[in-house]
């Protein structure tokens, strides 16, 4: 038996688009040893995740014509497993379910209902569906097929500490006389995770001595990326197969994966940890995938942001080049009285770079707000009498910055990038209607000392692939700066960044309580003041663009925190 794995890039709601595209991949597969079946990844058919657009009918109903669309369109003889929406048939509980369905000869021959349904991080699918109430072998031409979709396989390894599920969907199905295990997934990227994913299949495969095959999807919508990679483990639980990043059909002989069968291709990493730089190289391929897909999902085909000079604005500009090339990027300069020559010269150097060694380059305006800046003191100048120059002449400059940016993106149709990093978006140095501008923040998921890193690995891969390495040496190693009063550093507002990003990952990523960091080495004062001022920016972040998740815990959905409250962790009589 043959089998493929058929990660694709689903639109949410294009329903009709999806079910061709999901046509034609089949279809290319036909031939002399077309397979036997063809696993698509969960809700590929409506994409995911949907949130409230489950409310309506008319997306259900869509879904489910899209799912006749497949039904007369694929080929003949070809068995096809794909996940879509459902209602529940059941009689009671929640309305819907996530169901994947196995079509033959145009016949829905097998569904199978999602399980575990998650709620934790930026799950919330216990909202609208309701669960399995049983799970069935699918039985192909005599081999015995059980389907576990995405959660369902999590049993034996929650993703939260202390969870614990009350059915074993995989353990029922095993003990049923699986020959096969297939997760159709919707697993979203974070650093790391496609270890973990592996290492859990592998387990599963040499306890219960059968293959795992696991079909995740690809592509980005909103603030998380699929990342594909699709993979085969063997009934041994050793890593056969893997795919890419992309759109990709990833075929497999049964024959290979049974007990004894020869050789592996590859192993399952013993730990969820891998280097540095594949790390670092993982996060790149997902921001490049998330401005990517955000952008041509939303209807955009060119992109903007702020050019500082600085290493936040300097690392997007790269990941939007490497994204939707540099010819669709415009870089803006605005600088101010405050603004070093250097900080003009190293932004017109890194957007000549982005062209590589014969291209133009992305394009780089200059618009100076000494203009619009003095005409506003001006304006103010009465009423911020006797006054000294503080916090909001500091921020208007950055909303006269913010203001042009958003002029430049209605005028040219270009989507506005937002240049903060996590350190910031946490610590609240950011400007709302200022630099927090934009329609998304590619790197709002990485503290400040993880962006200096990714900008040397960027560096160095270009240099690998035979590209110039676009990030002048000169942003990467110059104190950060705001640049908006003189001699201004960042740290003159935070502590240093090694120091803030390790407290602020212990507190936001790993949830830890004051007592609990203090004990890791750090000064009381110092955690209680970091703790509030995270809790007192939670204002700003609610108006902030999405974030591209790359962490276990991102801003956003994945942490929702009241704003008006008393900040109690903070507390050091605690």
């Amino acid at each position: 038996m043959r089998i493929a794995l058929a990660q694709v890039n689903s639109t949410i709601g294009d329903f009709a688009g999806n079910a061709r595209r999901m046509i034609t991949m089949v279809e290319g597969l036909m031939g002399p040893k077309a397979p036997d079946l063809v696993v698509f990844p969960e809700m590929a058919l409506c994409g995911y995740p949907p949130m409230d657009l489950l409310d309506q009918e008319s997306f259900v109903e869509g879904c489910l014509e899209a799912l006749r669309i497949l039904q007369r369109g694929l080929p003949a003889r070809v068995a096809v497993a794909a996940g879509f929406v459902d209602r529940n048939r059941g009689g009671s509980g929640k309305p819907l379910r996530n169901v994947l369905g196995v079509i033959r000869d145009g016949a829905l021959v097998f569904t199978q209902a999602k399980t575990l349904l998650p709620t934790y991080d930026v799950f919330d699918e216990a909202r609208y569906f309701e669960p399995a109430d049983r799970r069935c072998i699918f039985n192909l031409d005599g081999t015995r097929i059980a389907f576990a979709i995405c959660e369902d396989i999590w049993w034996e390894s929650p993703p939260v500490p202390g969870m614990h599920y009350s059915v074993d969907p995989v353990k029922e199905l095993l003990d049923a006389g699986a020959d096969l295990l297939v997760v159709p997934s919707a697993s979203p990227f974070q650093a790391c995770k496609l270890a973990v994913r592996q290492r859990l299949a592998a387990k599963v495969s040499r306890e219960g001595g059968i293959p795992t095959l696991y079909c995740n999807l690809v592509g980005a919508n909103d603030s998380l990326v699929f990342d594909g990679r699709s993979f085969a483990i063997d009934a041994e639980g050793r890593l056969r197969a893997v795919a890419g990043w992309e759109e990709e059909l990833l075929s497999i002989d049964m024959a290979e994966l049974v007990a004894g069968a020869p050789g592996p291709r590859g192993t399952v990493p013993a730990q969820a940890g891998t280097g540095e730089s594949e790390t670092l190289g993982e996060i790149y391929n997902a921001l490049v995938l998330g401005i990517r897909d955000y952008m041509r999902k939303c209807g955009f085909s060119k992109a903007c942001l702020g050019l500082s000079g600085g290493l936040d604005s300097a690392v997007i500009a790269v990941l939007a080049a490497d994204a939707i090339g540099a010819d669709n990027l415009t870089c803006i300069s605005m600088p101010s009285r405050f603004s070093s020559a250097g900080s003009v010269s190293d932004s017109v150097e890194l957007c000549r770079n982005l062209g590589g060694p014969e291209g133009p380059g992305s394009r780089l305006e200059s618009l100076p707000i000494e203009g619009p800046f003095a005409a506003n003191l001006a304006l103010l100048e009465p009423h911020f009498e006797g006054q000294p120059f503080g916090l909001a002449e500091e921020n208007l400059q950055a909303r006269i910055r913010g203001t042009l940016l958003m002029a430049w993106s209605n005028k040219f149709n270009s989507l506005l990038l937002t240049t903060g990093n996590k350190s910031e978006l946490a610590a609240g140095y950011c400007t709302l209607y200022g630099d927090m501008n934009g329609a998304i923040a590619p790197i709002g998921d990485l503290f400040k000392t993880e962006v200096f890193a990714l900008a040397r690995h960027i560096n160095a891969r270009h240099v690998r692939e035979g590209r110039i390495a676009p990030i002048p040496e000169a942003i990467i190693s110059k104190p950060p700066s705001a640049e908006l009063r003189p001699n201004q550093t960042d740290q003159d507002s935070l502590p240093p960044y090694e120091t803030l990003d390790e407290i602020l990952s212990l507190y936001i990523v790993e949830n830890l309580a004051l007592a609990e960091i203090t004990a890791r080495g750090f000064e009381e004062s110092l955690v209680a003041r970091i703790i509030g001022m995270v809790a007192r920016s939670e204002y700003k972040r609610r108006q902030a663009p999405p974030v591209i998740k790359v962490s276990p815990r991102a801003f956003g959905t994945g942490r929702r925190i009241p704003i008006a409250r008393c900040v109690h962790e903070a507390n050091t009589r605690h």
